[in-house]
């Protein structure tokens, strides 16, 4: 039977513990590289979002200023370079994700030579540890004068099987680490999808402005007593609308069990930055505003082309755009979500509608993109919540736009309840 030196077990030694440090540089120099191109892009996305909010501050102060045609054009001209950063931010998204993914391949490419390399040094390995066995160490015993020689082969021979333990725990710890890069590619490839179908409603978003100041510019023939006028007609037809829609929703019977309703916070902010500019009720801006005299829901802040997200887990009751029907009387672009906990909310003036009725929806999900149709005079989200059982999907007929039909949310009056109270806490910062 063949004895192994000591010599040739540390060789063994050695080579196994190459096995596992020949690859680990390889790729070092393309991995650095593209680090730093995902830290360049990072930085060049994080200016990109200072330019987006720049433009935001810039709407906001032209909200504050009269409503006069030059003011709109200004608005909707700032609208578009903001939605073009947004662009700009998503194609570089995508590009980082794509660097992430090279960057994710590359790693795991190496570990799987690791492991392959470390699979082949420890079969080698034991295949030389099984030739010793208990006839080989007697055989070595009766060959050697000094007994000193054969306790330093045995003791080396335990160092190489301590050895190849450790080795076996280092590929244990590189096959976690394979599995999770794995994983970690298959969520980078996701997120990169989601990037990508924003982009193209981004662009969808971008063509619907370029196509509202062209409208505008036809309607008003660039003159601001067309415009004026412009905004005098859709204020009549804004108010005969909420007339007729007040008086057949105060016919509607409906008997409101707060049983029926959750508690407190049993919704999610329908966006990620929240700004409230107006309150469910009546207010003082509601009586100068509404027919009523009260506001039906909870208008926030919200540039055009903000991601607009399920409050809770529910069904798509219904959407539409009433501007097809009545141009600047309504709500414009709406969705419609009952919820599983008992409520309803309707979401207004919406640039996209990203969901269809009888989806399932769950909390966060994207439904839809913020806006400016509808009767708005700024970009922003009216929000509607109402007791779930009591909202339904009706046709009625348009008393502003004669002989035209909205499809509509419509509840009875007592149906309606304050937003605020099924959402988290507000904060002071939270109100405008």
């Amino acid at each position: 039977m063949m004895i192994i030196s000591r010599k040739k077990i540390l060789f063994f030694i050695a080579l196994s513990a190459v096995f596992f440090l020949a690859f680990s540089f390889s790729f070092a120099q393309t991995a650095d590289e593209l680090r730093d191109k995902i830290s360049e892009s990072d930085n060049e996305i994080s200016q990109l979002e200072n330019e987006i909010e720049a433009f935001e501050k810039e709407l906001d102060v032209l909200d504050e200023e009269r409503h006069t045609l030059d003011n709109s054009i200004q608005k909707l001209n700032v609208t578009r370079n903001k939605l073009s950063t947004d662009i700009k931010v998503t194609q570089k998204k995508i590009n980082t994700t794509s660097l992430v993914i090279d960057e994710l391949n590359i790693d795991i490419n190496d570990k799987i030579d690791i492991i392959d390399q470390g699979k082949q040094g420890i079969s080698e390995s034991m295949r030389k540890i099984n030739v010793l066995d208990a006839n080989n160490m007697l055989e070595l015993l009766l060959s050697t004068e000094k007994i000193s020689d054969v306790w330093n082969e045995v003791e080396s021979l335990q160092s190489f099987q301590d050895q190849v333990n450790s080795h076996m725990r280092e590929l244990r710890f590189a096959k976690r680490e394979l599995e999770g890069d794995k994983e970690e590619k298959e969520d980078v490839k996701s997120q990169q999808l989601a990037f990508k179908e924003d982009l193209g409603d981004q662009k969808k978003i971008v063509d619907q402005n370029k196509k509202e100041k062209n409208t505008l510019l036809t309607q008003t023939k660039n003159k601001e007593s067309n415009f004026q006028k412009l905004i005098k007609e859709k204020l009549a037809k804004k108010s005969l609308f909420e007339k007729a829609i007040e008086e057949f929703e105060s016919q509607l019977k409906f008997i409101l069990d707060p049983n029926a309703l959750p508690g407190e916070g049993a919704l999610r902010w329908p966006l990620d930055f929240v700004l409230i500019t107006q309150k469910f009720g009546r207010t003082v801006d509601s009586v100068r505003l509404y027919a009523s005299g009260t506001h039906s829901g909870v208008d926030f802040r919200a540039s055009t082309g903000t991601k607009l997200r399920a409050m809770g887990n529910g069904t798509i009751l219904g959407t539409g755009d009433t501007d097809l029907t009545c141009s600047g009387a309504s709500w414009g672009k709406w969705v419609t979500i009952e919820y599983d906990n008992g409520l309803a909310s309707t979401f207004g003036h919406l640039s996209l509608i990203k969901a269809s009725k009888g989806d399932r929806v769950s909390t966060g999900d994207v439904v839809g993109f913020t806006g400016n149709t509808g009767h708005s005079t700024a970009p922003h989200l009216h929000t509607t919540v109402y007791a779930g059982s009591a909202v339904q999907i009706s046709q009625r007929p348009s008393s502003a736009c004669t002989g035209k039909t909205y499809t509509i949310p419509l509840a009875a009056r007592n149906a309606y309840v304050d937003p605020l109270t099924y959402l988290p806490p507000t904060t002071p910062s939270m109100f405008k």
